[in-house]
């Protein structure tokens, strides 16, 4: 038979006997023609059968006889896949017997046809039988139900077929829908269809769209977390030989461990032994083993084990000691490094939605951590504030609010939790207002005072409560001034001064409760307070109380206010803003005493105009605390004088200075550029006097308060400079002197001659009335002051002869006195600074000066060259007077001696510059460091631990300033390079980075660089290696100063030029440092750093920008007045809304709006 049965004929054909033999290969004797006819006869009949009545079952139609062992099976059931590669084949056959067909039909005439004909009763014999079997199956299909007709097995159907399904479905009773799966679903191939124009119509479909949205994956770079682990692994050695190159050259590099390695094997698969043994099994067709396969990823397998190991660490740790707090804390911080590092628990690098939910996973994480902390240990404060610092992020406000309440409850004598949640509830701007804050620091400062004198007994006084409690009452203070309300402020420190100094023996036994309500019918009664006209204090009114007499007080005639007439508004042309500003600072600067009727005058509280003005009793109650320490006492009295504007070189405490930084006076040097040695230091840190909210920018100077408030200023130092005595006392006159002098100093730069004569005289005055008391007449502060002040004013002959007479008056002291020290060192610095010629006459009276400092008999006035033989001598007696400090210093107390050291090394450094040179004087610089080095921490000065000035650290200070000033005199004088001082000023500030002196000298002398890069690295390594706010601050100012320098030369006389030197990105340089000292632990909260940013930005023009800053400053800093006089200022068109919002905080607004338009119309 041939293989192909339907072209048989053709090679039966009669004349094909030598073509028989090449066809034989298409021949296939095992097949059989009646096999095919009898499956043709099947086909054609199955639809019969189906339309006679008989019930449609499904069956394989096969032709092959079925095994005994199969009929019991169940048909298996054909994927959907199989069927459509079946249905396929089918279609492709019967086409290709189409074409066979309608070939042979054409070409081989009637012979088939007769064939046919021949074999039809054959054909019919064997369709009966296979009908009779077919009838059969279909009788044992019906009544077994498993054997089935599958539709498109039947080629010929003429009609619908259809099957009924006689067995019931339980799944139809139980739900109430059919299966899916019996469901036809169809899907939507595109969005278009077939008849519309694409051009002018097209259909809208509502469903989704079918076209697969492909994810846009972007390109890593070098910085993804997966490139940067890539870039960690360790890099693979090529020859670890340390023996040296041989003559000749090789022709390649040996590998690290070559020589071990013997003579190639050769095989078969590798004739010539170069394949590694990886590609000799991939050529066998094997693959490689596990541990092998396992290999490429044995970086992250260690990085993954190192973690868990760690991870394991802690918690065996921790396991063990459930006790210790550091451990938990160090613990919480580690997993940070847990989902940084690139491992099992590393998140993969995404889009903002991923990268906020992988913080919240870190926070969920260390909460976790904190909660198993707090289990162990209940008592833990630090681990509740670390707590509450987490869940800020993750709670809300009032949830947040309520555990803060519930830890104050518990702990109520901790002064630390009781500050930070002050400043918790101080920054929340959706629930901030100025009584709320004022009554809470009330109550704090209450129930801290009910702690102190044992009222509270289920909780005691911890250490240190009094001075905390000080410098919670100070940011009080501050808090009101920022606020605006400075009348309560200074009656706050008015009150406290009577309460501490002036009270009466009978109620100082009492508990502070009951103290302070005896105080409370002095502070109503009318009498003078402290800084008012005939103060006496609550002592002598209560005496006289009890005596039963009055005092009548006779007016005063020269009492007159001529500031009452000082128009407001000067010129109602200019724009709104501009004058509700000006109004608003001018009544600041002179209504910020509390307002109190005069009797004299017949006044009564309904006279007062501005009711805010009058302070009650209920406003400063809860807030007087006792302060049993003298040293906390005088404390007081110079933190009120520097509230004042008086330069007492108070320092406010770490907890509220840069909340109480609000002016950028920290970056004014002053006359310190000009005179380095002899500049006087106000020292005010940024923190603006009471009464001056100026823009930012102005120049700080000490111009003075009206004639009211120089006044009160007066009378406070009349009235607490009799209560002390010795150093204190002379500290308070120097500041009042100081204070004097520092006005005159205004006028001398703004050239305002006749204000600087009658100032110089009245400050003339005020220096020779302090020095006729007898408890002044040996104070050589007040007569150095007083020479300082005749040399200003350009009296130098007559400040020679102060100076002479000062140290006439000093006996055989020789170098055992500070303060003698002092006045010479000061003498002689002035001579120096007088003639740039460091060896003209000038020098030679500062040599004089200092020569006759170490000899026993009174100091003459100059009269020649000082001998060499005097030199050495003056020089011998230095080095030992030195050698003995030091010894002293290291062996006894050292506040006893640290007065004298600091004076002692002074006057050394500056004879021996101006005996033998620079470097002479350095070397007394080293010695001294290297021998005080020990007494500064290795982790340098923090917030808590700044270096004070009776400490052996306050000395290296001290003399470090010393050093850095002669070095910036010397290079002022001669010439010299600047890398000695460059690297004097780096030393320095690495020791102390708090000190606002050297940071100015160094962002001054850095500033004449071109090249910007080592003073960036510099405040890098500095910011991170401190928590202090003064690094971040200056280094803002450094860039914003390069920034200044490089518009001034990109702008001639007002016009734009093309930039000849480029920016190399300070604006985005100054934008991250501003953003990353907001993160700082200091710096969300200062005024000054929200007041940089807005302004900066502003002079960008960046409006809309500008403004979210504002917003977001509010956020941190509601309380801060100046912030919204700044937008005032800034956007003057939101000028209402920012005055509405003044008034809905409750801060202080001396001019409302309607008030404004009511001096308009006039």
């Amino acid at each position: 038979m041939a293989l192909f049965p339907a072209f048989a004929g053709v090679s039966e054909a009669p004349n094909s006997g030598s073509s028989r033999k090449e066809l034989d290969w298409l021949s296939n004797p095992s097949f059989s023609a009646g096999a095919i006819t009898s499956l043709g006869q099947q086909t054609e009949e199955a639809p019969a059968l189906v339309s006679e009545g008989s019930p449609p079952t499904r069956s394989p139609l096969r032709s092959e006889p079925v095994d005994e062992s199969d009929t019991n099976k169940k048909p298996k059931p054909t994927s959907r896949k199989k069927k459509k590669e079946k249905r396929k084949k089918r279609k492709h056959e019967y086409h290709k017997e189409a074409k066979r067909r309608h070939g042979q039909s054409g070409s081989s005439g009637p012979e088939p046809s007769s064939d046919s004909e021949k074999d039809r009763p054959s054909r019919s014999r064997d369709s009966k039988k296979a009908s009779e079997k077919l009838n059969q199956e279909n009788n044992a299909a019906a009544e077994t139900g498993r054997r089935f007709v599958w539709l498109e097995d039947v080629q010929a159907l003429t009609g619908e077929t259809f099957r009924t399904d006689r067995q019931p479905d339980p799944a139809n009773w139980e739900y109430k829908s059919l299966y899916r799966g019996d469901i036809a679903r169809y899907k939507r191939k595109g969005d278009s269809c077939l008849g519309l124009n694409p051009k002018k119509q097209r259909i809208s479909w509502e469903g989704a769209s079918t076209e697969k949205k492909r994810p846009h994956r972007h390109a890593e770079r070098y910085f993804t977390k997966k490139n940067v682990a890539l870039m960690n692994v360790d890099g693979v050695a090529v020859s670890g030989q340390t023996a040296p190159l041989p003559p000749e050259p090789v022709p390649f590099i040996l590998v690290k461990g070559s020589d071990n390695v013997g003579p190639p094997v050769t095989t078969w698969l590798n004739p010539l032994g170069i394949y590694d043994q990886s590609t000799t099994q991939w050529l066998q067709g094997q693959g490689p083993s596990e541990q092998e396969s396992k290999q490429p990823d044995s970086q992250p397998d260690r990085e993954s084990a190192l973690l868990k190991a760690k991870v394991e660490e802690f918690n065996r740790k921790v396991r063990e000691n459930p006790r210790d707090i550091p451990l938990w804390m160090a613990f919480v911080a580690f997993q940070d490094e847990v989902m940084r590092s690139p491992g099992l628990y590393a998140l993969e690098e995404g889009g903002p939605e991923k990268r906020k939910r992988s913080l919240r996973l870190v926070l969920e994480k260390k909460l976790a951590v904190l909660e198993r902390a707090i289990e162990s240990n209940q008592g833990s404060v630090d681990l509740q504030l670390a707590k509450l610092a987490l869940c800020a992020e993750l709670w809300e406000p009032a949830t947040l609010l309520r555990e803060w309440q519930k830890l104050i409850f518990l702990h109520p004598n901790n002064t630390a939790l009781w500050q930070k949640y002050l400043l918790f509830c101080q920054s929340q701007f959706s629930t901030f207002s100025v009584s709320k804050i004022h009554s809470l620091y009330g109550k704090c400062l209450s129930t801290l005072s009910a702690v102190k004198d044992g009222s509270i007994l289920s909780h005691p006084e911890l250490p240190g409560t009094e001075t905390a409690m000080f410098a919670l009452f100070l940011q009080q203070c501050h808090f009101l001034r920022q606020a605006g309300h400075s009348e309560k402020a200074v009656s706050l420190f008015q009150a406290m001064v009577d309460f501490t100094f002036f009270k009466p023996d009978s109620v100082r036994d009492l508990p502070t409760k009951a103290q302070v309500e005896f105080f409370e019918p002095f502070w109503d009664s009318g009498e003078p307070r402290a800084g008012e006209k005939d103060a006496q204090g609550w002592r002598a009114w209560m005496r006289r109380q009890e005596r039963g007499g009055m005092v009548v007080i006779s007016p005063d005639d020269d009492d007159d206010d001529p500031e009452d007439d000082d128009q407001e508004i000067r010129d109602k042309t200019l724009p709104r803003w501009q004058i509700w500003l000006a109004a608003e600072r001018s009544r600041e600067r002179r209504h910020w005493q509390p307002w109190r009727p005069d009797k004299t005058k017949q006044q009564t509280e309904e006279d007062c105009e501005d009711p805010e003005r009058q302070v009650l009793f209920d406003d400063i109650g809860q807030s007087l605390i006792q302060l049993s320490s003298p040293e906390l006492q005088f404390q007081l009295i110079a933190a009120f004088l520097q509230f004042l504007g008086v330069p007492s070189g108070f320092r406010p405490p770490a907890a509220c200075l840069y909340l109480a930084m609000d002016e950028n006076s920290i970056f004014d040097n002053g006359l310190y550029d000009e005179k380095p040695l002899t500049s006087i230091n106000l020292s005010f840190s940024g923190i603006s006097c009471v009464g001056h909210t100026d823009q930012l920018g102005c120049r700080r100077w000490t111009r003075g308060h009206g004639r009211e408030g120089e006044g009160f200023i007066r009378n406070i130092f009349h009235l607490v400079t009799p209560l002390f005595s010795g150093k204190e006392r002379s500290q308070l006159c120097s500041s009042w002197l100081q204070y004097e002098i520092a006005k005159v100093i205004w006028c001398l730069h703004t050239k305002n001659k006749k204000r600087l004569k009658s100032q110089g005289k009245n400050c003339k005055k005020l220096a020779k009335n302090l020095l006729k008391e007898p408890e002044n007449r040996n104070n050589f502060s007040l007569w150095g002051q007083y020479a300082h002040l005749e040399w200003l004013l350009g009296n130098t002959e007559d400040a020679r002869k102060v100076f002479d007479t000062a140290l006439s008056m000093a006996g055989g002291r020789e170098l055992k006195d500070d303060e003698l020290c002092e006045l010479s060192l000061l003498y002689a610095e002035l001579e120096v600074e007088l003639s740039p010629d460091a060896r003209g006459a000038a020098a030679g009276r500062a040599v004089h000066v200092l020569t006759r400092l170490t000899e026993s008999g009174p100091c003459g006035p100059y009269a020649g060259p000082v001998l060499g033989v005097h030199i050495l001598k003056a020089r011998k007696a230095y080095e030992h007077a030195l050698q003995d400090c030091l010894s002293d210093s290291c062996t006894s107390d050292p506040a006893a001696t640290v007065g004298r050291l600091i004076s002692l090394v002074k006057c050394f450094m500056l004879f021996q510059y101006l005996t033998v040179g620079i470097d002479a004087a350095m070397q007394i610089y080293e010695q001294v460091f290297a021998k005080l080095k020990g007494s500064i921490s290795p982790e340098g000065p923090g917030l808590e631990d700044y270096a004070g000035p009776q400490s052996l650290g306050g000395v290296l200070e001290a003399v470090t300033l010393m050093h850095t000033s002669l070095l910036r005199f010397h290079t002022r004088v001669s010439v010299c390079p600047l890398a000695p001082l460059r690297e004097a000023l780096s030393q320095a500030l690495t020791l102390y980075p708090g000190n606002q002196l050297l940071w100015r000298s160094y962002v001054q002398l850095q500033s004449k660089s071109h090249s910007a890069s080592k003073t960036r690295r510099f405040f890098d390594a500095i910011t991170r290696s401190t928590k202090l706010l003064e690094p971040w601050l200056f280094a803002i100012e450094a860039e914003i100063t390069r920034k200044r320098l490089v518009e001034t030369v990109h702008r001639v006389d007002g016009r734009e030029l093309h930039a000849t030197i480029p920016e190399t990105g300070l604006t985005h340089r100054i934008k991250a440092l501003l953003e990353h000292a907001m993160r700082s632990d200091n710096g969300s909260q200062c005024p000054l750093l929200w007041r940089m940013y807005l302004n900066f930005l502003v002079s960008l023009g960046n409006k809309e920008r500008s403004k979210g800053v504002f917003y977001k400053a509010l956020q941190n800093c509601p309380w801060a007045k100046v912030l919204y006089m700044d937008a005032v200022e800034y956007f003057p068109d939101d000028m209402q809304e920012v005055l509405d919002l003044m008034t809905e905080k409750e801060l202080r607004l001396r001019l409302p709006a309607e008030e404004l338009e009511l001096l308009l119309e006039d």
